[in-house]
C-alpha cells in the first residue's frame, strides 16, 4: 500500500505542478498587457513594474490553487482508468476509497496552505501593491471607489457602493459617524463621480435618494430628506498628503476584520460586507479540497488519458463552480441569504454532489 500511495501522489504532484504552471502563465498575460502599458506609455520605473507583478501572484495562486487541484485529480485518475490500473486495483482488492485517501489528505492540506495564502501573504501582497503603485504616483482620487467593499479615508465619511461602471454607480450608501451622536446616513439609487485634479477635490452627484439632516430645533437628532439629485463635495488633499494608505477589505487579514466588524457594528453600520469577505477567504480555501471531491470520481468516468481534454473539464466544471460562489456572495451582499450561506453555496453544491458520485464510483 506504501508503494501505491507513493505511486498516486507522485501522479498528482506531476499534473499539480504543470496546471499551476499553466494557469498562473495565462492569467500573468493579461496583467503583464496591462502593466506593460504603464512602462511604454507612462514611463515607469521597469522595477516598480516587476514588484507589481511579484505581489499579484499570491493573489493569483489563489484561483489557480483550486483550478489545478481539479485538474490534476481528473488527469490523474483519468489516465489510471484509461489505462487499466484503476480496474487492476480494484481487482487486487483496493477500494476507492483506500486510493483516494492520500490525495483527499493531500487537499486538506492544500486548503490549509491556501488560507494562510489568503489570509495573510496575499492581502498583505495586495496592500503592497497599492503603496507601489501611490509611490509612483499612478492612483486617481476614483479609484478609491471601489463596488462591493467599504471605502474609507474621504475626510470622515464611510461609502459603500454595490455596482460601479466608469464613474457611473448604482446603490450607494454613505455614513457619517459622529462621536456621541447617531451616525448619519446618506442613500440613493445612482449617482456619477466627477474629479477636479487641480483643486483636488472630489464631487459625488447623487440622484433619487434620502438624506438624514441635523434638525435645525434640534441639532442631536435628524430628519429625512428625500431628494432627487444631491452633490457632494469631498476634500481630497489631506488624502493625497497622508503617508498611511487605509487598508481595502480585501487587504485584511482575518484578525483585522474581526476588529473592523466589532468596531462598525458598535457604530451601527451593517459589518455584512465584511463578514463576506472572511467568508470568501475561508471558502476560497475549502475550495482545493472540495474539487479534488469531485474531480476523483469524474476523472475515472471520463476515462481520458489526454491532458486536453482533462483541461477542458476542469475549465468548464470551475467555471460552474465559480459561477455558483460569484452568485452566493451576490445574494449575501444583497442581504437575500446569510453570508455564511450564501459565500459558501459553491462549496456546499460541489461538496454533496462529489461525495454522491464518488460513492456510487466507488459501489461499481
Amino acid at each position: 500500500m506504501r508503494i501505491l500511495r507513493d505511486y498516486i501522489l507522485k501522479e498528482f504532484f506531476h499534473s499539480f505542478l504543470l496546471s499551476i504552471v499553466v494557469f498562473t502563465f495565462a492569467f500573468l498575460i493579461g496583467n503583464i498587457i496591462q502593466i506593460a502599458n504603464l512602462v511604454i506609455n507612462k514611463g515607469v520605473n521597469i522595477i516598480s513594474v516587476l514588484k507589481l507583478l511579484f505581489f499579484m501572484i499570491p493573489w493569483l495562486l489563489s484561483f489557480t490553487f483550486p483550478m489545478a487541484s481539479l485538474t490534476s485529480v481528473i488527469l490523474m485518475f483519468g489516465r489510471l482508468s484509461n489505462d487499466g490500473e484503476f480496474i487492476a486495483m480494484k481487482a487486487s482488492g483496493i477500494s476507492l476509497y483506500r486510493i483516494a485517501f492520500p490525495i483527499l489528505m493531500l487537499g486538506g492540506i492544500i486548503s490549509s496552505t491556501t488560507f494562510i495564502l489568503n489570509d495573510q501573504i496575499s492581502s498583505n501582497a495586495s496592500y503592497a501593491s497599492r503603496k507601489v503603485i501611490k509611490e509612483i504616483g499612478l492612483r486617481s482620487p476614483a479609484a478609491y471607489l471601489e463596488a462591493g467593499t467599504f471605502i474609507r479615508g474621504f475626510e470622515n465619511y464611510v461609502i459603500f457602493i454595490y455596482d460601479v461602471k466608469g464613474n457611473k454607480f448604482k446603490n450607494i450608501r454613505i455614513y457619517q459617524p459622529q462621536e456621541g451622536k447617531p451616525t448619519r446616513t446618506i442613500i440613493a439609487e445612482s449617482g456619477e463621480i466627477n474629479t477636479f485634479p487641480d483643486k483636488n477635490q472630489l464631487e459625488l452627484k447623487l440622484f433619487n435618494g434620502t438624506s438624514e439632516e441635523p434638525s435645525p430645533t434640534d441639532p442631536e437628532n435628524f430628519y429625512k430628506l428625500n431628494f432627487r439629485t444631491y452633490y457632494m463635495t469631498i476634500d481630497l488633499s489631506k488624502i493625497l498628503k497622508q503617508e498611511k494608505i487605509e487598508k481595502k477589505v480585501r487587504e485584511m487579514t482575518m484578525r483585522e476584520l474581526r476588529n473592523e466588524v466589532s468596531k462598525y457594528s458598535a457604530q451601527k453600520i451593517d459589518p455584512m460586507p465584511l463578514l463576506v469577505e472572511a467568508y470568501k477567504k475561508i471558502n476560497m480555501s475549502i475550495a482545493s479540497f472540495v474539487l479534488i471531491l469531485v474531480g476523483i470520481p469524474l476523472g475515472i468516468r471520463a476515462h481520458r488519458s489526454e491532458k486536453s481534454i482533462g483541461f477542458g473539464i476542469s475549465l468548464i466544471l470551475f467555471a460552474i463552480y465559480w459561477g455558483l460562489f460569484l452568485a452566493g456572495i451576490a445574494i449575501s451582499l444583497r442581504g437575500t441569504a446569510p453570508p455564511l450561506i450564501g459565500v459558501s453555496l459553491a462549496n456546499i453544491v460541489f461538496f454533496v454532489f462529489g461525495i454522491i458520485v464518488f460513492i456510487f464510483t466507488a459501489r461499481r
